[in-house]
């Protein structure tokens, strides 16, 4: 039992050893993550290996491009503001109905709204309405209103083009009954112009013939007494009072007779000539006439109603009550200074909503020779009215920018819901004539003897560097053509920079300039 004490020291002995074992072991590992050596430290210091940007040589046709924005804008807005003169003792004329809501869509003959219980509806035409038109007028806006009604189904018969008369009254009456309407007169007078014109023919005519039958009594008469005439045509002797036989003698006055009635039978003819003229005229003024306060004529159909800033009961006093679209959409931008020289008509464009992701193809259909700061709500452009060329702008340009306005015209119809949109517009200002190879500019460099050269990068990591031409550039790429028996295909990856990973500081390219990059494609 003497050995018990001794094993327990030794335990202990043991156990202490490992104790301190372990905790010197755990402080050389400390020591180690802080105490570094001369060696690691300079390691640690040291730049990684730089890393290559490399981007790929493509075959393709190069477009270089001038990006703006546009807006879609119809070829016509008008403002339907009815100019109604209200009659003695009539009220103020007000709005009395709004047959069409705002965002509809416009046919040709379609009532809009009413004023005073009266119809305003849009017809076919882009001559401005700026007078009635009664019968007997004549003139090109006369001629729109043929076509217009014509159109519709409504013929205007044998009328000549440009002249209102029978027919086309026919042909207005009818389109006023379609539309559930009866059209006003011409004459405001409750027809009394006519009435009385008709009556001056009934009153000549009655005239006419009761000189006829009076000269007919005289000659009765006159054939009466033929008798008493000699055969020499002079009057026999004998009692010129009685007329007797035995004398030979006619009546007294006979003569004077006979002309005063002939010359009241011309008289009448005459007048009743004149009456008839009267009623001619009258006629060819009569029946239904087109107020210029019923019509709004547009360009095309469908149109499209904009915004109605009137409602039932409102007076109507010149203002707009409705502001109505029509014609095709275009999209209408500005180009800046530096852009314009590489614009004109005729050159192609690309149409892109990111709204709706819609894409269309379209031409510069014109560009403006002078600068313009935008142009107020109402202001005509390119024959196109209350168009606002201040809603376009460009790259990085604010809203309503100075500029030269460019109008750009879609090859196929837009979509009517794009009406009102900003848009993007790429307009291709040059191309390479055919495919060609590229390359991102910022593989380009020139050498100390003034090569210009792109650095091809093999699969392997090695370098060669190839002697190019560079052509047309756009998009952030150019156009190459090796030289001096290079060797340049699509797919070579060429260096367009270095990336320096240690700092994260912007990428160089192979002539030591900052750039993008090369995956940004500019």
């Amino acid at each position: 039992m003497a050995d018990a004490p001794v094993l327990a020291r030794r335990r202990i002995w043991v156990i202490a050893v490992a104790v301190g074992a372990l905790a010197l072991s755990g402080t050389a590992a400390g020591a180690s993550l802080v105490i570094k050596s001369p060696a690691q430290e300079a390691a640690e210091r040291a730049a990684p290996a730089p890393d290559l940007l490399t981007a790929p040589v493509e075959r393709r046709v190069l477009k270089d491009s001038v990006i703006l924005r546009g807006t879609v804008r119809a070829g016509q807005s008008v403002d339907v503001s009815p100019s109604v003169t209200p009659g003695e003792g009539a009220a103020t004329p007000v709005v009395t109905k709004l047959l069409v809501a705002p965002r509809a869509t416009v046919t040709d003959g379609k009532v809009l709204l009413e004023v005073s219980g009266r119809p305003v509806f849009a017809l076919r035409g882009a001559l401005p309405v700026y007078r009635d038109l009664k019968p007997g007028a004549t003139g090109g806006d006369v001629a729109q209103l043929q076509r217009s009604l014509g159109e519709l189904g409504h013929r205007s018969g044998d009328d000549p083009p440009g002249t209102f008369g029978p027919g086309t009254k026919a042909a207005l009456t009818g389109f006023y009954a379609s539309i559930g309407y009866d059209p006003l007169p011409a004459h405001a007078d409750g027809g009394e112009a006519l009435k009385a014109a008709r009556d001056a023919v009934t009153a000549a005519e009655r005239a006419l013939q009761d000189a006829q039958d009076a000269q007919d009594a005289q000659d009765e008469m006159d054939a009466a007494n033929e008798p008493f005439l000699s055969p020499t045509g002079n009057p026999s002797t004998g009692n010129p009072s009685t007329g007797n036989p035995s004398t030979g003698n006619p009546p007294a006055g006979k003569p004077a007779t006979s002309k005063a009635a002939k010359r009241a039978v011309q008289r009448a003819r005459e007048d009743l000539g004149s009456a008839r003229t009267d009623l001619a005229a009258v006629l060819a003024t009569d029946g239904p006439m087109l107020p210029a306060a019923e019509v709004v004529y547009l360009d095309g159909f469908p149109a499209r109603v904009d915004s109605i800033p009137a409602h039932v009961g409102s007076k109507v006093s010149g203002a707009a009550v409705m502001t109505v679209s029509a014609g095709a959409l275009v999209v209408q931008g500005t180009l800046q200074e530096y852009q314009k020289g590489l614009v004109r008509p005729g050159q192609r464009v690309q149409i892109l909503s990111e709204v709706s992701g819609v894409t269309a193809a379209a031409t510069v259909a014109s560009v403006a020779t002078a600068v313009d700061g935008g142009q107020a709500p109402g202001q005509t452009s390119e024959g196109q009215q209350d168009q606002d060329q201040g809603r376009g702008q460009d790259q990085g340009g604010t809203s309503g920018p100075r500029g030269y306005p460019m109008v750009v015209r879609p090859d196929q119809p837009l979509d009517t819901q794009l009406a009102g949109q900003d848009v993007r517009l790429t307009v291709e200002a040059a191309s390479t004539d055919g495919v060609a190879l590229v390359v991102p500019v910022t593989a380009i460099s020139a050498g100390a003897d003034g090569r210009t050269v792109v650095t091809v990068v093999a699969k392997g990591g090695a370098q060669r560097r190839v002697e190019v031409r560079p052509g047309t550039t756009g998009d952030g790429f150019v156009e190459v053509v090796p030289l001096g028996g290079g060797v340049l295909a699509e797919g070579d990856r060429v260096v367009t920079g270095v990336r320096d990973t240690s700092s994260g500081t912007p990428s160089k390219d192979a002539a030591g300039d900052v750039s993008k990059d090369a995956s940004s494609g500019r």
